[in-house]
Formats: C-alpha cells, structure tokens, sequence
C-alpha cells in the first residue's frame, strides 16, 4: 500500500486538519473571554459608555469564536474512538480523566454562565452579571489547562503503570499528571500565546477602524488595551517559551535537535539561522549558525553539550529497538521558526505602537463625529512622522491580527510531529495507536468529508466576523443604560438612573 495513503498517514492528515482547524478559535476564546471581562468590569467601576460598547462590540466577537470552537472541539473527542481506538484502549484510563475533568468544565460550567451573561443583561444586577463573564473567563483557562495536562502526558508520561495482563496503561497519580514540569510550563507558554492572539485580534480590528477614521473614542480605547496585551503576552511568551526549551532538552532531546538541525552533538551548541541539508545522509550542506547560542537555550550555559539528531536516533535504538526514531526534520526545523517569527512580529508592532501612541505623541487636534468632538489620535497626522511610515505602521497593525493564529498553528504542528514517530513518547508508538479495523477508504472519505465541512465553516465564520466587525460598536438602548438593581428586576424599577461621564 502507498505510504502516503495508508490509514495512518490519512488518520494523521486528518487528525492534524481538524486540530489546527480547531485551535484557531481556541486562543481568541481564551483571551477574548478575559478581556471582555476586563472591559465590563471598567464599565462597571466607572460608568463610561465607551467601555460598555466595547464590552458589547468583543462580547460578540468572543461568542462567535467560542460557538465555532465548541463545534470543532466535540469533532476532536470522536476521533480517539474513530481512527486512534487501539490508543485509546491503550491510554484511555489515563488520557480519559483530564478530558472527563475539560468536559465538564467546558460544557456545564462555561456554558452555564455563558448562557447567563447573554440572557442576563436586563435580568440580573451589574454585578451579578459582570461575575459570569469572569467565571465564563476561569472556565474557559481551567478547560484549557486539563488538555494541555492531557496532551502533556503524551509528551512526558508520569504517574501511570503498565498492567501486562490488560496490556494498557493504568492511572497511579492524577495530580502528578496535572502538575509535573511540562503540564506547567505548556500551559504557561499556551496561556501567553492565547493572549498575544487576543491582543493582536483587538489592535488588528481597532486599527482597522481608526484607519477608517470610524468609532475613534471606543477604537482608541480598545487599540490602547490591545497594544498593553499583546506587548505583556508577548514578553510572557518568549519567557515561557525559554522555559519549556529547557524541559524539552531534558524529556525530548530528538525535538530540540530536529528544532534546530542539530546532526551531531557539539559543545558548544551552536543555534542555527539558516539550514539546508540532507535528510537521508544526516548532515547539512548549508549551515548560518550563532556559536554556542543553543547550549545557552539548553542548558544555560555557553559551552554545554547538546546531543544531535544521529546520537538521540542510536540512542533510541538502542533502547527501544531497531528503527528511525528521527521525526521529519524539515518540517520541525521550519515550523520552530515560523512559531518564533511570526509571534515575535507581532510582539513588535505591539511595542512599535506603544511608543507611537504615548501621550506626548497626541496632538490638540479634534475630528467631529456625529454630534461629539473627540481627540484625534496623532498617527493619522503625525508631524514628527513620515504620512507614509505612518499608513505603513497602520496596514501593518490590521496585518498582525492573522500572525499570532499563523505562530499557533506551526507551533503545535512542531510539538506534535516534533515527538513522532511516538504518540506517548517512550512509550506508545503512532503506528500502533491506529484503529486496526477501519479501512483506508473509510479513513480518507471521513477526512474528505471533514475538509470540506471544516472549509465551509471557515467561511461562515469569516463572514460573521467581517458583518460584525464592520458594523462596530452597538448604539446603546435605555435598557443598556439602566441595569436592574435586583435579579429579574427590569431597567425601569431601577432606583435610580446611573450617570455617564465621557
């Protein structure tokens, strides 16, 4: 049977598919959650409409990402039992209890206060109801964190054993599973990473309008906490990322070579800024290195030795037997560098507009909108600036919206293909974690038909989003205006009309 179309390889493509597919929605989830919260919460403690407009305009956004999200989601729980049953016999006792632990989180504890926050903006009490988009937030990192403790297992395994008789793993300590090293720093670097994404989405679609000249008050307000986001996410990323390189030179050295086309060990290591080389031979015929660079993201140290691709390859054998433990170096090597790139862009025009848009940088000017005159914000006619720069910095800032979903994507197509050819590193191989009894017809029309129905999704979405997006933010009613003072109550009984101050 051609490899390329061999069950494995198809029950592969489509497991890869429908994760990156779905992990789209997941970080903007996350962060869109939170901030939306953040923003409520400025409405609540200081009764400006701008942050209650804001809360409605992301509020919106954040319920269309986290609809696509749950959809996409339930699709990953049905493909263990479709194509990966022989893992998730194997596994399953240990692999099933942080999953058991996400679905309720995520199916009855978020979307019961997601249900009450949608349902109750003219139901319940301002502060009732700001603390369900905040437990809608917790829900939605704790959900985030048991799959990360799960997949963290696949990458480190702990806290199980092998019952010989049953031939599977067996659960010895849950809390272990949840709280070794790598669970910890995955979910440090996942979390900084998600609200990079959120952040960038905010100064992507204020940008947008501010070029446009449209919603200046309320897109001033959201660039200003998007830039703040993406600049803290940012730092935060790069920090988590320095220490989950380092619990990857310990628990999966092949990963750290391949991430860096790393042949033969060297001390010092050097990191590499361009490679070219041949897969088959095991070496490289293009080499722009940083001399000792990678022994410091090690080890932190200058002169330590790093093992290379060959040595962990003759090692594994050794250990596990005859075969190619080596994962598909190109693809890790690349996408290790598109993650960092296209992350670290973003990172930077978040910066970049931090300084852009700091107060001594904002002229007395005003534009009129509608019957209110508001400050015009500077980078639209900047003297200190080059007009052209200043457009550049603009389409720029609209551009770094799709940057963080790009760094995402390749960064859990690294760690995943990065740990291959095992499904539970050491432990299980992919190979034999396939259903042995579907047929590779079967296994190709299902990613056939997933493709497709994911693609018209991604349409549907992207459509939502741009109608919503376009439009800004909502005029406010009187109900908006005057919250009930008590469960059920209606605007009107309030006892009092609340005051706005701009």
């Amino acid at each position: 049977m051609d490899l390329a179309l061999a069950p494995e390889t198809l029950a592969r493509w489509q497991f890869g598919i429908t994760t990156v597919y779905h992990f789209l929605f997941v970080p903007l989830t996350i962060s869109l959650a939170a901030l939306t919260a953040g923003l409520q919460t400025a409405w609540v403690r200081t009764e400006k409409e701008k942050y209650l407009r804001a809360t409605k305009f992301w509020g919106k956004l954040f319920l269309i990402n986290i609809a696509m999200g749950v959809v996409t989601g339930i699709v990953q729980e049905f493909q263990f039992g479709m194509n990966w049953s022989d893992y998730s016999r194997f596994v399953g006792d240990v692999f099933g209890a942080p999953l058991a632990f996400e679905a309720l989180i995520a199916f009855f504890f978020e979307s019961t206060f997601i249900g009450l926050w949608i349902f109750g903006w003219d139901k319940l009490p301002q502060k009732i109801h700001l603390a369900c988009i905040w437990m809608v937030s917790i829900g939605t990192i704790l959900s985030a964190y048991f799959i990360l403790a799960a997949n963290s297992w696949m990458q480190h395994p702990v806290g199980y054993r092998i019952n010989e008789a049953k031939g599977r793993a067996e659960l010895t300590d849950f809390w272990l599973v949840l709280t070794q090293n790598t669970a910890l720093a995955q979910a440090f670097h996942t979390l900084s990473a998600a609200f990079l994404t959120g952040g960038a989405f905010m100064v992507g679609i204020s940008a947008f309008h501010l070029l446009r000249k449209k919603h200046i008050r309320d897109m001033k307000t959201s660039l200003r906490l998007g830039l703040v986001t993406v600049a803290v996410g940012g730092l935060l990323t790069a920090v988590s990322g320095d220490v989950l390189g380092k619990i990857m030179y310990e628990q999966q050295p092949m990963k750290m070579a391949a991430a860096e086309a790393l042949w033969d060990g060297e001390a010092p290591a050097p990191f590499s800024v361009f490679a070219y080389g041949d897969v088959d031979k095991g070496h490289n015929k293009v080499a722009i290195e940083i001399p000792g660079l990678l022994s410091f993201l090690a080890k932190d140290d200058f002169t330590s030795y790093v093992p290379g691709i060959n040595d962990v390859n003759k090692a594994e054998q050794e250990k596990f037997g005859p075969g190619d433990y080596r994962p598909n170096v190109p693809v890790a090597y690349w996408g290790f560098r598109w993650m960092i790139g296209f992350g670290m862009t973003s990172f930077a025009i978040g910066l970049a507009g931090l300084w852009l848009t700091r107060k001594k940088f904002l002229l007395p000017q005003h534009l009129r909108v509608g019957d209110d005159e508001v400050p015009h914000l500077v980078l639209f006619r900047n003297k200190a600036l080059n007009p052209k720069l200043t457009r550049l910095y603009w389409l720029a800032a609209i551009w770094t919206l799709a940057f963080p979903l790009i760094a995402n994507s390749w960064g859990w197509i690294f760690t995943e293909m990065g740990r291959q050819p095992w499904v539970v590193y050491g432990v299980l191989q992919t190979r034999d974690a396939v259903s042995p009894g579907v047929s590779q017809g079967e296994v190709l029309t299902s990613m056939i038909v997933f493709t497709t129905l994911y693609a018209i999704l991604a349409v549907v979405e992207v459509k939502l989003l741009v109608k919503y997006v376009k439009a800004g933010p909502p005029e406010l009613t009187e109900a908006d205006l005057n919250p009930p003072t008590k469960i059920g109550g209606d605007s009107r009984d309030a006892d009092k009309p609340m005051a706005f101050s701009y």
